[in-house]
């Protein structure tokens, strides 16, 4: 294994990290949503949509992570 093979799986493995985070946010963000919605009833319309539009967008970074690793590793 060559020095930049290496730096290449170091380079990936860094860009898929990225799923941790989203994994964090969105189980936060739940965890919110939950306490939100058990304090006020009326208003689980509202909470679960910010909700689900909070979780695609973190889902996002995590895909985009994904993708980075991949272009890394398949293209150079």
């Amino acid at each position: 294994m060559t020095i930049a093979t290496g730096l290449i799986a170091i380079g990936a493995g860094i860009a898929v990290l990225t799923g941790l985070g989203a994994g964090i946010g969105i189980g936060i963000a739940t965890s919110k949503a939950t306490e939100a919605i058990a304090r006020q009833p009326e208003a689980k319309g509202a909470i679960n949509s910010t909700l689900i539009l909070g979780c695609a967008l973190a889902e996002a970074t995590a895909i985009y992570g994904l993708v980075v690793a991949l272009v890394i590793i398949l293209i150079l």
